[in-house]
């Protein structure tokens, strides 16, 4: 069995949900196979005399016990990692995208999931606008009047959220009636100062949100999200219950249009989410689903996803 080293750029350890998460159920594959596994955070990426550096915690993960340091802090360059799997969590703000450059210094030697530049490039929610043969109508604005007009042209019901949350973080449902429309929309856009993307409201959420893992352009697996009762969100973190789904012929026309882009972006590991056959996000940076899927259908999706590293390092 070769070993290889991979890295993971993620949350603090204090801040994920072991038995839950699919960072972790990537990182007991990797240590299954005999890999080297190290955490960072985005702190302990650093550039010197021009070369991408990280300091590397070297751990394993146990689904009871949680996170285990088993050796010292060491520092090394980046591309001494044979793979670097970057799964921090939004926002995606300005710290996120300066460490997105240090890391392409070190992309022509480590394999990276997701590419950085594809990670700047792919916006977890304008990413969408280049693929209007699936998406809802969507408006992206800072200014209520236009944000307002669009609501009109949608009859009256649309969905506004921020464009660097995550989780349904700020999602909001307004409809014309609504007495305090202006007043909502002045705080979505922090009165007109920053943009939201604002979409036509999709009925079908009532019967759930799809999140449908991509891997390597493929469909590897679905998960549906039901919000919970009086709730718009279908994300867990909002209170959405996760349930049994399948991959339908729609999300597989949905991975034929994105595959091309997704590829020429370098974006390996992705999730989209769908509503009613319609593509409202495309998550780039963390996507998840892997625990949740495996529940369902008995499978073993980080299989799948390390079986890919493998054949990626090799060649």
């Amino acid at each position: 069995m070769t070993s290889y080293r991979i890295g993971f750029i993620m949350d603090p350890m204090e801040k994920v949900h072991v038995e839950d998460d699919t960072s972790v159920s990537l990182m007991l594959e990797s240590q299954h196979r005999g890999w080297d596994v190290y955490y960072l955070l985005l702190n302990d990426l650093f550039v010197r005399s021009q070369e991408a550096m990280g300091r590397g915690t070297p751990v394993r993960v146990d689904l009871k016990s949680g996170f285990q340091v088993i050796g010292p802090v060491t520092t090394f360059p980046l591309r001494e990692l044979d793979v670097v799997f970057i799964r921090k969590e939004p926002p995606f703000d300005m710290d996120y995208v300066f460490s997105t450059y240090i890391l392409e210094l070190a992309a022509s030697k480590t394999f990276m999931v997701n590419d950085p530049k594809g990670l700047r490039d792919a916006n977890e929610k304008l990413f969408i606008l280049n693929f209007p043969e699936i998406i809802p109508p969507t408006c992206v604005a800072k200014d209520p009047e236009i944000l307002k007009s669009f609501l009109a042209s949608v009859k009256g019901e649309m969905v506004v959220k921020p464009l660097g949350g995550k989780g349904g973080e700020g999602v909001i449902y307004l409809h014309s009636g609504d007495r305090n429309l202006s007043a909502l929309l002045e705080l979505s856009t922090r009165s007109g100062t920053e943009y939201v993307m604002a979409q036509r409201y999709l009925p079908e959420i009532l019967q759930g949100d799809k999140r449908v893992l991509i891997l390597d352009g493929k469909p590897l697996g679905a998960f549906n999200r039901v919000p919970a009762a009086g709730e718009l969100r279908g994300n867990i973190h909002a209170g959405g219950t996760c349930c049994k789904t399948s991959v339908t012929d729609r999300d597989r026309f949905i991975c034929e249009v994105l595959d091309d882009s997704l590829r020429s972006h370098g974006l390996h590991f992705v999730g989209v989410d769908i509503i009613g056959g319609w593509v409202t996000e495309i998550n780039v940076t963390s996507p998840a689903g892997i625990p949740e899927i495996n529940g369902f259908e008995g499978t073993r999706l980080e299989a799948d996803t390390l079986d890919f590293l493998e054949k990626r390092i090799k060649t």
